[in-house]
């Protein structure tokens, strides 16, 4: 059996038959022509940021804030530019001298009043240019404060701009920490612990035929309100002549005993038993080899230190299911405690006693001797009269007032009566033989004195200890 990135090389097919779901969870499906498919994701865009790839997120990231910078420094340096704060003015470099950290400011009063003119003042202190406009910008944004450039009360325009970008700068933060940290703490990661057996098998247990597979869980923490579900898709031909390629049908796995929650402390074997409601009733080993299906198996349940819904999915095509097969034991008791060897794991042991028949054909087989029993105890019970009257009665025979000629009647009677059931039960004997041959081991006890014929099926002793089987 040989794997191609999904696809799987099937026994006895020169043929690649497409998975529905890998083996690692992820379906395998790709949507097409979808029509606005780029608005309908752009109106969920939380949504399609927690999903895209790591790569892409990041991508966006820095391309959001650098644009929302760029953006915002091409407005400082076009207001700039509009006040005329890189062109020369009498006193410009005094004024920003001046005005640096430590400078003499005594006579600047003075100063002020002489002439009676207002000093002039540019909208951004300190900017000269594009790049001093895009500094100025980043500052802003990221509140770093230099306390270098800075904007000044000459312009209303820059003073709404630095506002305006603040505004901006706390959503972009807001949605970008939140979309970081709703993607890191998805539990999707949380699969890679969480394990599938490589195979399913189909065996007896408890007289009944079941599928069964094996699911574990790598990690001490546990897996909140487990619960698995099943599903069978096959292709499916309606009544009507509908041609249903994936057709969804359910597998119960004791939804309604409630034995699909599971306690997932160590490996568990899910069972589906094969009954009169199963999709599977009457899937024979035959049926199996030549058969093409996929089941889907999923296991659902809550992380324990995040407490978010977590769902690990894997399948099984009908090449990966072994008939006549069991787990190997993985659970080990060492001294004061349990010890689970993931070791066997996958590992399955065959059982050769395991019959080859549907389980709808099982049951037909158990109940043909069950009938035949029955349709035996209502011929001796005919061989046996009521009372004398009836028998002579049913004969046709006249039975007179002396009790040596109703003796002597119906002793010829039932001598002939005798040789007639004996030579019945003879022939029922060999159409039951025949009947039950191949199929069941049926034990037949013939009462020739009595007339009694019973049968009883031989049960096929199960292993005890199914480390036995190992060496299959």
């Amino acid at each position: 059996m040989i794997n191609y990135n999904g696809k799987i090389q099937t026994r006895g097919s020169s043929q690649l038959r497409s998975r529905f779901v890998k083996k690692n969870g992820q379906c395998n499906v790709v949507f097409t022509n979808m029509e606005e498919k780029r608005q309908r994701y752009l109106a969920d865009i939380f949504t399609t940021c927690v999903d895209i790839r790591w790569r892409y997120l990041l991508f966006m990231f820095c391309t959001t804030f650098l644009v929302s910078w760029l953006f915002f420094g091409i407005i400082f340096y076009s207001v700039s530019l509009a006040h005329g704060d890189f062109d020369e003015h009498p006193g410009m470099m005094a004024d920003w001298t001046m005005s640096l950290p430590g400078a003499n400011t005594g006579h600047s009063s003075a100063g002020d009043g002489a002439g009676g003119h207002r000093r002039w003042k540019p909208c951004l202190l300190h900017v000269q240019g594009f790049v001093g406009a895009l500094l100025f910008s980043v500052e802003t944004q990221t509140t770093i404060g230099y306390g270098w450039r800075c904007v000044t009360e000459e312009c209303p325009v820059a003073v709404a701009t630095v506002v305006i970008q603040s505004i901006v700068g706390c959503i972009i933060d807001s949605f970008m920490i939140g979309t970081i940290m709703a993607k890191m703490a998805r539990p999707k990661k949380r699969n890679q612990t969480l394990m599938f057996s490589k195979n399913a098998v189909i065996s007896l247990r408890d007289g009944k035929l079941c599928l069964m597979w094996r699911v574990g869980n790598l990690r001490k923490s546990q897996i909140v309100e487990a619960h698995v579900r099943a599903q069978l898709i096959k292709s499916y031909v309606t009544a009507e002549g509908e041609f249903i390629p994936m057709e969804q049908m359910d597998l119960s796995v004791g939804y309604d005993e409630g034995t699909d929650r599971l306690f997932l402390v160590s490996p568990l074997v899910v069972v589906h038993e094969i009954d009169k409601d199963s999709p599977l009733y009457t899937l024979s080993r035959a049926d199996l080899e030549l058969d093409d299906f996929e089941i889907v198996v999923i296991l659902e349940g809550m992380v324990e230190a995040t407490a978010m819904t977590t769902q690990f999915r894997s399948s099984y095509l009908s090449r990966e299911i072994f008939w006549g097969h069991r787990f190997a034991p993985v659970i080990l008791e060492d001294h004061e405690r349990y010890k689970v060897d993931y070791a066997h794991f996958h590992k399955t042991y065959e059982v050769p006693s395991t019959p080859h028949l549907s389980a709808k054909e099982l049951d037909e087989v158990t109940s043909r001797p069950s009938s035949a029993v029955s349709r035996a105890s209502r011929a001796t019970k005919d061989l046996i009269p009521r009372s004398l009257s009836a028998f002579c009665y049913e004969n046709e025979v006249n039975c007179g007032d002396e009790e040596d000629d109703i003796f002597d009647c119906s002793q010829m009677r039932r001598k002939e009566r005798e040789d007639k059931r004996r030579t019945e039960l003879q022939k029922m004997f060999q159409d039951t033989a025949t009947m039950t041959s191949g199929s069941q081991n049926v034990m037949c006890v013939l009462d020739m004195d009595k007339y009694q014929m019973e049968f009883d099926i031989l049960q096929t002793p199960y292993p005890l200890d199914p480390l036995t089987y190992q060496s299959h």
